[in-house]
């Protein structure tokens, strides 16, 4: 069950053949909307410390499960979770409650996710901040063979493509300890350990740095995945090849005001090419790991609140 006294109640939207739980704050702030998007493995309840100021800021503030996340729908077919269906559930949200564009916010995956809506979407963004995920272009070799080709078979991007469903069954018995040992911050830099990175969270009994959230929280995004399994929310991954072909005939240059907000511990790189990719973008660097708005709350949400009023 969701903490109340922390998150709003979902309503349960039809968009784009799929029904997706949204979560709402600011409903009074209509015509501001700020939709924000979430990473894997995480649910909409990781923007629970954002909702309510950027509500009092003024805004109008969407949160979705996509699909395959929380009470979503979950299709079973991997092909419906390509980069064409994700963004074209965020277009049809939009167009439920009657926005022309919004801004729009991600996190890991979900920055992936809003960088794609600006590609696919350009009319529906109005300006973007994303999360841990810089933009990249796409290259002359499709994702997963160029992430097996330099780093290896165990990577997790390619473990989930090439052995579908052994994954998924680990993760699936070991939920609340794979997301215990996950969401950690504080952790030390070490050399990866032999094997899958995230078969050894689901199995390892202690894992290195500090818990990310109190239990009572963990419980949340435990209990979606217990209920549905981790398949859905793999298969985005399952997917990105597909999207690379999706994405060929696509205009690369992202021509949007952009605020790309890293964190310093994380392992995921900064782009040394972001300002010729997304001309309009300003950064920002936390001192926390993967988990920003989860990690250091009040510095992500001054964040956001300081560039749009810079806007």
């Amino acid at each position: 069950m969701l903490d109340t006294t922390k998150f709003p109640a979902p309503t349960f939207v039809d968009v784009n053949g799929v029904t997706l739980e949204v979560f709402e704050a600011g409903q009074e702030n209509k015509d501001n909307p700020i939709v924000l998007c979430h990473g894997w493995p995480e649910h909409a309840f990781s923007w629970r410390h954002q909702m309510p100021a950027l509500a009092a800021a003024g805004y109008h503030v969407i949160v979705p499960n996509q699909r395959g996340y929380g009470n979503s729908s979950c299709p079973s077919e991997v092909t419906d979770y390509d980069i064409s269906h994700l963004t074209g559930d965020l277009a049809a949200l939009l167009d439920h409650f009657g926005y022309d564009d919004a801004i729009f916010v991600g996190h890991d995956w979900g920055a992936n996710v809003v960088w794609s809506m600006a590609l696919l979407h350009p009319a529906r963004v109005k300006k973007i901040i994303n999360l841990a995920l810089p933009y990249q272009t796409r290259g002359e070799t499709p994702w997963i063979e160029m992430m097996e080709a330099f780093l290896g078979p165990d990577n997790y991007f390619v473990h989930f493509n090439r052995q579908p469903g052994v994954a998924d069954a680990i993760l699936d018995a070991n939920a609340d300890r794979f997301l215990r040992n996950l969401f950690r911050k504080n952790v030390p830099l070490a050399p990866p350990e032999p094997g899958m990175m995230m078969i050894n969270l689901a199995q390892t009994a202690d894992a290195a740095g500090e818990p990310v959230m109190s239990d009572v929280d963990r419980a949340v995004f435990v209990a979606a995945f217990e209920q549905n399994g981790f398949t859905g929310s793999i298969n985005w991954y399952r997917n990105m090849d597909r999207n690379w072909h999706i994405l060929a005939d696509v205009q690369p240059i992202i021509r949007k005001p952009a605020l790309m907000v890293y964190g310093e511990q994380d392992m995921i790189p900064k782009s040394e090419t972001l300002a010729e990719v997304v001309p309009g973008v300003d950064v920002v660097s936390l001192n926390c790991g993967h988990w920003i708005q989860q990690e250091l709350p009040e510095e992500t949400t001054k964040a956001i609140l300081d560039w749009l009023a810079g806007q």
